[in-house]
């Protein structure tokens, strides 16, 4: 019996383990929620709804090729001994993972059990990701060719044993979870992906290039389809060919002279560079998995270790800084389990530097509100943010700028901060400077209905600036930063080193 193991790859289109198992015998198709993993701070309930909702298509599927998904509960690899005791296993197939350290153990252990038994555990890429990478050189050229290879061809039919119980999905409770305070989330499976990716490349991406970094806008022109990347309902390298023949058939449609909006060439070219950053990153993490725990420059990892304060990490966790557009994203995140790149940039930079907070923390808390929630994006991102790479720009947001920029009018903003619906756009983005007459005539008291400023921002925003760029010079950190860029630096960008 060949054991199709799925985790964070929920589909049946290319996927290489399902192929190759269904090749070589009878499949036993499994999902086992792991208590340990949700244990975790950065998983919960918000992604166990996704999860459920991939598993219930994923049975259908599977089901209509004469296959069945058996579901379990507990750790890896009892789950495996529980099976095999009953039903001998030949052969574990599945994707390659890079994870968190929970995640990371747990392979090892799988791979101990796999050898102790006599067990071939096959695992293949899904990503452009490359495990025992020797250097970075050419890092890029490989992503490009791995993502060019034939997608795989879904099994016709599949030979599943018999006399095994598949088992249901499992809910919060029985996962000692708290439901999801979420309302307007995503939904998965591999359907709602597919459907995604096409309305993005022929309806809704146009104006990706230029509309990606409003709150405004990028609910509809960012493509939405990083949850059914990170839970697997479509593999990148289906995205990355569907993009592709998109652009060669818009630049047919150019050359007839027909009617297509003119954007449409650049954004997919954005677009397509976003695909490979999204391996980029998770590259980091596979080569130094201690960057969830410990600053990539590890000259950086006392920086701010001192200085964590409950009641500004509270304040910014919830929405209620006094700074609309953060407050907005915040809440926002916490009611969509969704966010534009931009705008979760500034939220880890506004933690990082105008509260000037620990990155792991406030890194933790967007974790457990992301449902695309990606180890290796997410903590080399929030290291990004926060300043403690040591190779990558300092970028401190000004909150104030950002609205002028992304939301002038408000329109997001007053969206998730009711408080503020009856503000006029000149004073949306600081309504603690409105007079105070004009406060009480609107509804809309600093202080009653809305918090003030938590931070000034002009005094916050030049002490965290002198106090990066301080440590930034130190030798230690120099020298430090020198041996991350060789290790993890884009060779993409030469002009990026160190300062």
């Amino acid at each position: 019996m060949h054991v199709v193991w799925f985790k964070r790859d929920l589909r049946i289109r290319d996927h290489r383990p399902l192929a190759e198992a269904a090749a070589r015998g009878r499949v036993l198709c499994l999902y086992v929620y792991e208590p340990e993993l949700f244990a975790t701070p950065e998983l919960g309930a918000l992604q166990l709804g996704f999860i459920n909702e991939s598993i219930l298509e994923l049975r259908e599927s599977l089901r209509e090729l004469g296959g069945e998904l058996t579901l379990r509960v507990g750790r890896m690899p009892e789950v495996l001994e529980e099976l095999h005791r009953e039903h001998p296993i030949s052969a574990i197939h599945s994707h390659r993972e890079t994870g968190n350290r929970v995640t990371f153990d747990r392979d090892l252990r799988v791979a101990d059990w796999a050898r102790h038994h006599g067990i071939q555990w096959h695992e293949w890429n899904q990503f452009g990701v490359i495990r025992k990478l020797g250097t970075r050189d050419g890092w890029a050229a490989r992503w490009a060719r791995f993502m060019s290879k034939p997608t795989i061809k879904t099994p016709g039919v599949i030979a599943a044993p018999t006399g095994i119980r598949a088992g249901e999905p499992r809910g919060f409770a029985e996962l000692g979870l708290t439901p999801a305070s979420q309302h307007e989330v995503q939904h998965g499976g591999e359907t709602r992906a597919h459907e995604t990716l096409g309305s993005f490349l022929r309806e809704r991406g146009a104006g990706y290039r230029h509309e990606m970094s409003s709150p405004v806008h990028a609910w509809q022109s960012c493509s939405r389809l990083s949850p059914h990347l990170a839970w697997g309902n479509i593999s990148l390298k289906t995205i990355f060919q569907e993009t592709k023949a998109r652009s060669v058939e818009v630049k047919a449609l150019r050359k007839a002279k027909a009617d297509i909006d003119r954007r449409w060439l650049q954004s997919l070219s954005s677009f397509q560079s976003r695909l490979r950053w999204h391996c980029h990153f998770m590259q980091k993490l596979e080569d130094e998995p201690e960057l969830e725990f410990h600053a990539l420059n590890r000259a950086l990892d006392g920086l701010r270790a001192d200085d964590f304060r409950e009641d500004y990490f509270e304040a910014w966790a919830t929405g209620r800084t006094g700074y609309p557009l953060v407050d907005a994203c915040m809440r926002g995140l916490l009611e969509t389990g969704w966010m534009n790149f931009r705008m979760r940039a500034m939220l880890m930079s506004f933690a990082s530097y105008h509260l000037w907070l620990p990155w792991r923390p406030t890194a933790l808390h967007l974790a457990a509100n992301f449902l695309d929630f990606e180890p290796g994006i997410h903590f080399s991102q929030a290291q990004m943010q926060s300043g403690v790479t040591g190779i990558n720009a300092v970028r401190i947001y000004s909150p104030i700028k950002q609205v002028a920029d992304q939301d002038p009018e408000g329109a997001f903003i007053k969206r998730f901060v009711p408080e503020l619906e009856a503000v006029p756009p000149e004073h949306i983005a600081e309504p603690h400077r409105m007079p105070r007459s004009v406060q009480q005539e609107l509804g809309c008291v600093i202080g009653k209905h809305y918090p003030a400023p938590i931070v000034e921002h002009g005094p916050a925003y030049s002490q965290a600036r002198a106090r990066i760029y301080a440590a930034r010079r130190s030798p230690e950190v120099r020298a430090a930063s020198e041996q991350v860029y060789a290790k993890h630096g884009s060779r993409r960008r030469p002009n990026r080193r160190p300062n």
